[in-house]
């Protein structure tokens, strides 16, 4: 399996995703952080939370979720070409994710790490050694059969992680250039469908989408929507200044993800968010901090080849110190 296009290891387009996912995320983690209020006295969802819900709210996690399965196969197959016993590799890496999700939880109770890394030890490690049928299958119904009858939110990770393992083995994630016409086709469908299912959870009365899997159902389209469009624009002149800005965020997004936790935390008192109703901050203070660690993210990779998070990470998962300052090519004399 090939790890990028050129001299370049890493795929360029998951990381513009991995970005994009972690801005939808931002938006619904600053409303849970603060605690704010989603319905009014009367009962009634919030106006603004129940058109931000609807497009930011079980969109953007799933997307994380299917991207994780995919780097975690990239990553097994990576520590056996390097000669490494593969599945010791991941069960470091998976540990070091539980502890770094583990401090995170003390902040962010809810966060996605820890509930990230034990599923990925009782599952996605299993689940490595099957044929790749059986993990397709059973990423399937983990994904569909959980969202019809449990629901949505990190229950639907472990066959969201199993998809992206089956993706990956496929080929597919190296072929993207070359599945323009399919990806067409999928947002095609994905977005009528993402719509109509927006439409439904719109209509369903808050105390009724815990019994119903309107959101589930919504979520995965819209996140499979989200996904394609993005792949799409990727692909066009426009889509390149976007995706400039989307990559650096991807490759830190650990970094960004834990550092978006303090951001909020020190400014949602500031703007009283703590157990407000009102929602028009939250969107300033989403795209504050994205301006923030998008431009941080840049100027970082810059200077080092990981990110702060993702050095620690990396040198805990291959066991040895990773260089981690960018070394500069020397200039050729004229």
């Amino acid at each position: 399996m090939h790890y990028g296009r050129g001299a370049d290891p890493r795929i360029q387009e998951l990381d513009a995703v991995r970005g994009f996912a972690l801005c939808g995320i931002l938006v619904v983690d600053i409303w849970r952080i603060a605690g704010m209020a989603a319905t009014d006295e009367s009962g009634v969802l919030m106006p603004i939370r129940h058109v931000l819900s609807v497009v930011f709210e079980a969109r953007f996690f799933p997307i994380f979720s299917f991207l994780f399965g995919i780097g975690f196969a990239l990553l097994l197959d990576k520590a056996a070409e390097r000669g490494e016993r593969p599945r010791l590799v991941l069960i470091r890496r998976l540990l070091a994710l539980g502890v770094i999700g583990a401090v995170h939880q003390l902040f962010q109770p809810g966060e996605a790490l820890l509930p990230y890394a034990l599923a990925g030890l009782v599952i996605l490690l299993p689940a490595s050694a099957l044929p790749n049928w059986v993990v397709l299958v059973a990423g399937l119904a983990g994904t569909f059969g959980v969202a019809l009858a449990l629901g949505g939110g990190l229950a639907l990770a472990p066959g969201l992680f199993l998809l992206g393992l089956a993706t990956a083995r496929a080929g597919i994630v190296d072929t993207l250039d070359e599945r323009v016409w399919q990806i067409g086709a999928a947002f095609a469908l994905a977005l009528p469908a993402a719509i109509v299912a927006g439409m439904w959870e719109y209509r369903t009365p808050y105390l009724e989408l815990w019994s119903t899997p309107a959101t589930a159902v919504a979520g995965l389209l819209g996140a499979l929507a989200y996904v394609t469009g993005l792949l799409l624009l990727l692909r066009v002149e426009p889509g390149q200044v976007l995706a400039e800005v989307l990559r650096p965020l991807g490759r830190m997004a650990l970094t960004n993800y834990v550092g978006a936790t303090a951001l909020i935390l020190l400014a949602a008192p500031r703007l009283g968010l703590y157990g407000s109703g009102d929602y028009a901050p939250v969107l300033g203070l989403a795209v504050a901090i994205i301006l923030v660690q998008a431009v941080f993210s840049a100027v970082w990779l810059r200077l080092f080849e990981y990110g702060p998070l993702e050095w620690v990470w990396r040198c805990v998962t291959w066991w040895s110190v990773a260089p981690i300052r960018r070394v500069r090519m020397p200039s050729r004399p004229y």
